[in-house]
């Protein structure tokens, strides 16, 4: 079961400007082995699905296998010239209407370390 949506910069704004939901973004490709192994244990979990599912976390992937401008771009957005890339927004806050700053996780990940992300920057 697909628990994330393309990547593009346009869903991606509209969800942070239109809803009130976290997002997380992954960008992989179908060459990088660290992507792969950290999709496997840290990010396709049934652990980390559910927990995706419990915070109502929109998941975009982005599939930079072609080196894909777009993608491009939001890497250098993070100096980065490479993926694996990963960034978590957290949900905005009911009071101010602002979001805190996005949060770029290491390149090599845990369920836990994914699980603390999210739990400790709702």
């Amino acid at each position: 079961e697909q628990n994330w949506d393309n990547f593009s910069t346009n869903t991606l704004d509209d969800l942070l400007k239109k809803t009130d939901d976290p997002v997380f973004v992954n960008m992989t490709a179908a060459w990088c082995i660290t992507c792969k192994v950290n999709d496997k244990i840290a990010l396709s979990t049934d652990g980390s699905k559910a927990l995706f599912k419990e915070k109502n976390i929109q998941y975009l992937k982005g599939d930079w296998t072609n080196q894909n401008p777009e993608i491009t771009k939001y890497l250098n957005d993070f100096n980065r010239q490479g993926v694996p890339l990963y960034v978590y927004y957290g949900a905005r806050n009911k009071e101010t209407g602002e979001r805190p700053k996005p949060i770029v996780l290491p390149q090599i990940l845990t369920a836990g370390l994914v699980e603390d992300t999210i739990t400790n920057n709702p």
